[in-house]
């Protein structure tokens, strides 16, 4: 195995057996790894991470996988965006050394396919993306608990605009860590990246024409326009004036808009501390975004 270094060139690792010996051979040159796990189709939110985990650590791996147990809604699986092609090639040119990209039959026996993965949410995974998809967490608990295995990260990076699935994340570390399971692991925070237009970057943009990208953009308006409402109104007036102003223009539907504790996930009576989550469907195609009120 060649030597380690930030110029190395990039390995793509499509097993578990060669994953491990990577990492083995990593810790036992006292090399510092950071992950990002993706679900590829990378756009440059997602090149943001991977920037970040190149400068922090000595090594940056990153999984590129499809997770098929945090899917609840098969053609949305069938239809998630797959170019590993394309995501190697922007890995390999921002410094990436390694990039696990299995099969849901490397990942997963049949069994684990086939049942849902219990873990104690306390009650994170009850409200907004939980509650609208069931069994979405389980899954995602599942998959990330896994790369932490294999990976044996010191940090793990994570983008704010999956805003729950990122508390998800901290919360199951923290549980993991009182029992010495991911030793001193570090979740990284990272802030949502945007287009110069304020639509926030995501894979599934890929699936939108260019006429529906452009009424997206109703979604990060109105989440900024918010900002300003909240400084006279009321909460409950200022959610309800989020979901009617995205839902007038023509093209998206609100599923759910939630003022909620950054931390609790709970609904909140003041803005200190507090963040707007908002899951909205342009024509098919389901988009999140979130803004923080302080």
């Amino acid at each position: 195995m060649p030597a380690m270094n930030k110029n190395t060139i990039m390995q793509i690792i499509t097993t578990k057996k060669d994953l491990q010996a990577a990492v083995s051979a990593c810790k036992a040159a006292g090399r510092t790894i950071g992950l990002v796990p993706t679900m590829g189709a990378l756009h440059q939110g997602h090149a943001s991470l991977v920037r970040r985990a190149v400068a922090d650590n000595d090594v940056c791996i990153v999984s590129v996988f499809v997770n098929p147990t945090q899917f609840n809604n098969k053609e949305d699986l069938a239809k998630y965006p797959r170019n590993i092609e394309r995501d190697a090639e922007l890995l390999s040119s921002i410094g990436a050394q390694y990039v696990f990209a299995p099969t849901p039959e490397e990942m997963y026996s049949a069994e684990e396919m086939n049942t849902t993965f219990a873990f104690d949410f306390a009650g994170l995974d009850q409200v907004m993306e939980g509650k609208m998809r069931p069994g979405h967490f389980n899954g995602v608990v599942q998959v990330v608990s896994r790369l932490f295995y294999l990976t044996q990260p010191d940090k793990a990076y994570f983008g704010e605009k999956d805003f729950q699935q990122l508390a998800i994340i901290h919360h199951m570390v923290e549980r993991s860590s009182m029992a010495g399971t991911f030793g001193n692991l570090q979740i990284i925070d990272c802030p949502i990246v945007r287009e110069e237009s304020g639509l926030a970057l995501s894979s599934r943009n890929e699936r939108l024409s260019a006429e529906e990208k452009q009424i997206a953009l109703g979604i990060s308006k109105t989440l900024f326009s918010s900002l300003k409402w909240a400084k006279s109104a009321s909460m409950a007036e200022v959610q309800q004036r989020v979901i009617d102003t995205i839902n007038a223009v023509d093209g998206l539907e609100v599923e759910y808009y939630e003022i909620v504790d950054q931390s609790t996930l709970l609904p909140t009576n003041t803005f200190d501390h507090a963040i707007g989550c908002v899951t909205v469907y342009c024509g098919p195609v389901r988009l999140i975004d979130n803004i923080k009120y302080a």
